[in-house]
């Protein structure tokens, strides 16, 4: 029989009562809840606060190698790894994101995991949810709306309608919205300019939302957001054109964590989704606070390969909420390794090269540089790694065995073979074990850097020491923005590098583990509400596009009303 679909496995799930999942994770159901149907609920702010007594339980971030177009299965290791510590006696808390439907309708897919390692309701998980990003979508266009409607009635503040950093944004990969002229027409529709979309899990309020600790620490974030420059290059804030206020009411629900459950009915923490190649790609700081007061271990998720969402984990995630994590999950494929050896070319949508199926244990071997590189680097943060790979069909135990060695022997404190999307939480048992075992290991976390630096310093200390550039060139608009940024008090903000994922350069086709190259940076923008300074290397675009054959095009509802189609 053919392995079912993702969506087939969710829509037979046996869900429990959300009331269920509360009363497993010490919550009230009455007091501490706010419902949105049987399977889906919010946590208010005051809950998390009361919880704060309660002893913490161990931080675990999964992150990966440099992936594939394909993904190597992060979320499902994530939300595997969390069933597992159920089968060892073990209360573990999952803490990962809501997904965007930019790659839900485009090529990715969502977030939920897969097989039989999911977040359930699936469906809801991945479409609309409590209406989350809905909010960031419309809080960020009410910014739009009200800085044009300042200058279009007079320009008290001196905007400089060529300086305006603040775009608009709509939750889907439109590219035909990357450049857009507003305000045309008659005298009445405004003051024509260019401008632009992004999409919304790019916007700096998804990513403050990610970041904040409370209300007033939002209120607050929102209305140090830089929206403009006046005509002297003074920073124009949302504070500024009066939006502040009206965009933190339109998010007081969004701020409250949501709670799901897995297949296997452990307890899921679902909150913000920021893109981790142009964000800080980390749920909340808020949902990990609570996951750690009502779990014993709490797996969280930092997007894409090491370099991007773990480093963004550490210095950016960390460093906001003072909390330290315990381990991580490297996640490793064997078809990644191979990818990295630059043999073989891996397209969504089309059929794997046969010859990337077969044994090949030199090619394993060849492309395990890159996994080295990403444990080299965890150690650079002090964090105790376990290897995870994630195991497909075709993989052979002699594959399995050659990555076993070379992990353990460049600082991996184990390595499980991990089957969580067959097998669900079993499948991931020997995993859970290791993990256990790391985070007992002593560490003493530490930053890669003094946030105190200047902006450059720390640009190319990423560049240098995570990425291993020679160096960092600067397009002029880049070395102008640094020094307005400079000159204008942003200079003591982390780091949130704009990047590919597909490589540790600035160039997706190198693989492996490249040196002698020098990091390309374009453009940098200011994320002052958020709290980062973010450099764009190379060509980053802040809206995807769709391809020719987008996943949307098979999404469908059924005569029963059920959705089909949806992975």
């Amino acid at each position: 029989m053919p392995f079912p679909s993702d969506l087939e496995i969710a829509q037979h799930a046996k869900l429990v009562h959300i009331n269920q999942i509360a009363e497993e994770m010490g919550l009230d159901p009455h007091t501490d809840l706010e419902h949105y149907g049987k399977y889906i609920a919010k946590i208010p702010l005051e809950t998390i606060e009361k919880l704060q007594s309660r002893p913490m339980g161990k931080y675990i971030d999964v992150t990966a190698i440099t992936p594939t177009p394909l993904g190597e299965g992060k979320t499902t290791t994530t939300v595997g790894l969390g069933q597992a510590f159920k089968h060892i006696g073990k209360k573990g808390v999952i803490a990962i994101r809501q997904p965007s439907q930019g790659p839900t309708f485009g090529i990715k897919g969502g977030a939920a995991g897969g097989g039989y390692s999911q977040v359930v309701p699936m469906e809801n998980f991945n479409l609309h949810l409590t209406g989350d990003i809905h909010a960031i979508t419309a809080a960020h266009n009410l910014i739009a709306a009200l800085l044009d409607a300042h200058i279009y009635h007079g320009n008290k503040l001196n905007i400089d309608i060529h300086n305006i950093s603040w775009r608009r944004v709509v939750d889907l990969n439109d590219r035909a919205l990357r450049n857009v002229i507003v305000g045309l027409g008659g005298k009445m529709d405004g003051i024509p300019r260019q401008t632009g979309f992004d999409i919304t899990v790019a916007s700096e309020i998804m990513a403050i939302l990610a970041l904040t600790t409370s209300l007033k620490d939002l209120r607050a974030r929102i209305g140090r957001m830089v929206v403009a420059y006046d005509k002297d290059k003074k920073p124009i804030t949302a504070e500024d054109i009066g939006a502040a206020g009206a965009a933190t009411v339109l998010l007081r629900d969004a701020i409250k964590p949501n709670i799901m459950q897995t297949l296997e009915n452990t307890p899921a923490i679902v909150h913000c989704g920021p893109f981790a190649n142009i964000a800080h790609g980390n749920s909340s700081v808020l949902a990990d606070k609570l996951a750690l007061r009502t779990g014993e271990y709490v797996v969280t998720e930092s997007g894409f390969g090491a370099d991007i969402g773990a480093e963004k984990f550490f210095n950016i995630k960390c460093r906001a909420s003072g909390l330290s994590p315990d381990a991580a999950v490297l996640v490793v494929t064997i078809r990644a390794l191979k990818a990295h050896t630059g043999k073989y070319k891996i397209v969504p949508g089309k059929p794997l090269d046969p010859a990337l199926l077969q044994e090949n244990i030199a090619d394993v071997e060849a492309g395990a540089v890159n996994m080295i590189r990403h444990l080299e680097n965890l150690a650079k943060f002090d964090v105790t790694p376990v290897v995870a790979i994630n195991v497909f069909a075709d993989d052979t135990q002699a594959e399995i065995d050659a990555i076993r060695e070379i992990a353990l022997a460049h600082g991996a404190i184990g390595c499980a073979e991990s089957r969580h999307f067959t097998d669900g939480g079993r499948g991931s048992i020997e995993l859970a074990e290791m993990v256990v075992t790391a985070c007992e290991h002593p560490s003493q976390f530490k930053f890669l850097y003094d946030v105190e630096a200047d902006i450059k310093t720390k640009i190319e200390t990423i560049a240098r020491e995570i990425y291993r550039a020679d160096g960092v060139d600067y397009t002029p608009e880049a070395e102008t923005q640094i020094s307005t940024f400079q000159k204008n008090g942003f200079g003591g903000l982390p780091i949130c590098m704009a990047k590919t994922h597909l490589s540790f350069t600035a160039d997706p086709k190198q693989k492996g583990a490249p040196t002698g190259f020098r990091l390309p940076i374009k453009e940098v923008r200011a994320s002052v509400g958020a709290g980062f300074i973010y450099p764009l290397c190379g060509d980053m675009s802040t809206m995807p596009g769709l391809g020719a054959d987008p996943a949307a095009h098979r999404v469908d509802i059924d005569e029963n009303g059920n959705v089909v189609g949806l992975f």
